[in-house]
This record gives structure tokens, sequence and C-alpha cells, in this order.
């Protein structure tokens, strides 16, 4: 069976030389080769397995690389996380510092997403401390401080464009997933709700929670609706809550992950942009969609 491996690196730092391609194609006897974006992104085809030099030599380099089946790669469902990683921080975090408490916040959210803590219980606690947050307020945190991270349009326009589902699921809260998405373009979202009165957080969270079961049940949900086999489905996260979601994909990638998420995920990319999940993908620079 046809496999192929795909080096990624940051396009702003690009690393793929014709020397590392000379380098891994003659390791893998590649039958072929094929640049998605010269220097950049680099498919190398080869019959056979892999062995754990190669994967030990990949793991040093100032790259990403993806080793999957050719027959399977292309995705028709994409499930994402969007704290940390289709957006480029973790709203929770700058609620508490608009109001100044990040210091009583933010040690909660990355124990919760090393998996050290329960992850519901730290939802509640963390909520709790946002009471009397006006909901206006919540507008001017996602105007300055909600920014996408690179790639994201990118990937969601893309896979939009070539017929693929796109849903949004996170830990975070309705108010950020609904702009996210209209701002990039998934096409569904879910994630946990503020509750408010009179135009204050009451500090209370509405149930029930959106935690890692309701991320691999939304992944099965939109598997069984399109009828899709385990293999076109890819998911992409970085905290442990993700975990379960990118175990029931058939490719989990954690981005720019925690520990716990490095240990199982299938690919993990480091040193790229969230235009990795197309270059895995077989999509060449010049497929991309970003408008």
């Amino acid at each position: 069976m046809t496999h192929v491996l795909t080096l990624i690196s940051n396009a702003a730092d690009a690393a793929i030389s014709v020397e590392i391609k000379e380098k891994y194609e003659n390791k893998l006897k590649a039958s072929t080769s094929n640049w998605l974006n010269e220097n950049v992104a680099l498919d190398i085809f080869f019959e056979g397995d892999v062995s754990n030099d190669l994967t030990t030599a990949l793991n040093k380099e100032a790259f990403d690389f993806a080793i999957q089946e050719v027959a399977t790669r292309r995705k028709k469902l994409l499930v994402a996380d969007m704290d940390s990683t289709i957006i480029c921080c973790e709203c929770i975090d700058e609620l508490a510092d608009f109001i100044g408490i990040k210091d009583k916040v933010s040690h909660i959210t990355e124990a919760a997403m090393r998996g050290e803590i329960d992850f519901k219980g730290a939802l509640k606690e963390r909520v709790a401390l946002l009471k009397g947050l006006k909901v206006a307020d919540l507008d001017q945190v996602f105007n300055e401080r909600v920014k996408l991270n690179p790639g994201a349009l990118t990937l969601v326009k893309t896979m939009n464009a070539n017929g693929a589902n796109t849903v949004l699921v996170s830990g975070g809260f309705t108010y950020f997933t609904a702009r996210v998405s209209e701002l990039t373009g998934f096409k569904v979202n879910r994630a946990n709700i503020l509750l408010h009165k009179n135009g204050d957080l009451t500090g209370g969270v509405g149930e029930p929670i959106v935690d890692s079961d309701t991320k691999i049940n939304s992944l099965r949900e939109f598997q069984r609706t399109d009828t899709l086999e385990t293999h076109q489905i890819i998911a992409v996260g970085d905290g442990a809550n993700d975990i379960p979601m990118l175990e029931g994909a058939g490719i989990g990638v954690g981005y720019h992950p925690y520990p716990a998420v490095t240990q199982v995920a299938d690919v993990v990319i480091n040193h790229g942009d969230l235009t990795a999940l197309l270059y895995m993908q077989g999509y060449l620079i010049s497929d991309f969609v970003d408008s």
C-alpha cells in the first residue's frame, strides 16, 4: 500500500531544503515526491513500513511531519477546538484579565488543559469568578483580544470549498464561538452558555456543560449524519479535554499541544500553522481558499 510522508514547516521560516528532500527520499527509497509549497511543504510517496529510526530522525527536525495512507488522506469532516487552537488565546483568561483577576483564573485553566483537574468543576469555578462582568464588555474583549491563529481562515474556507463539513466544538463560550464561526465559516459551532441577568454575568454556566464527552459525541453525530468512515475525519485541539475527540478521528492533530495531547495525537504541529492540516491532506498552496 502506498504511503505518503508530508513534511511541513513554518512558511515564515521555510525549512524543507533540497538537502532535506533528498535525505528523506533516500531513507524511504521513495517512488516520487511533490512540492505542495516549495521549501514549506513536501509530499514523499513510498511503499512499506516506517522504521523507528525514521520517526526518531523526523522528531529532531525543525519542521512537522505526517505519515498516512495516500488513499484515505483527504477528509470530509473537520472537528476543531477553539481556544488556543483556532484562536490565539483562552477566552476565559482574557475575560478574567479584563476585570483584573487573571491570576486567580489562568492557573486553573492551565491545570484543566493539562488534564490535572476535572474540566467541569474547573469551568464552574472560573465562571463563578466572573460574576458581575457586564455582557456588553464581552464584545470589547472579543474585538481587542481574540485573534485567529495563522491559517485558521484558510483551513476552514478551503475545506468548505471542497465539500467538507466544518464543526467548532469548544469548552469555551457560545458568545465567542458564534463570532469566530462567522469570521471563519465554520458551519456548526457548539460551546457553553454564560448565564446573565440584567446585563451582568451571574457567575453561572448553562447545563449541560460542553466537555470532552460533548466533543467526541459531536464528532460521532456528524459522522453519522454525513455517513462517513472514521478515516474521513480530521480533528484538531491542544488540551486534555480534546483527547477523546482526537482519538476518535481518522487523524487526530495536536496543535502546539499540551504534553498529554502530544502523547496521543497522530500528528503534532509545533512549527507550522493551521494550513498544515491542508498540506496533510495533499492540498497544494494554489488550492487554498482564504476569502
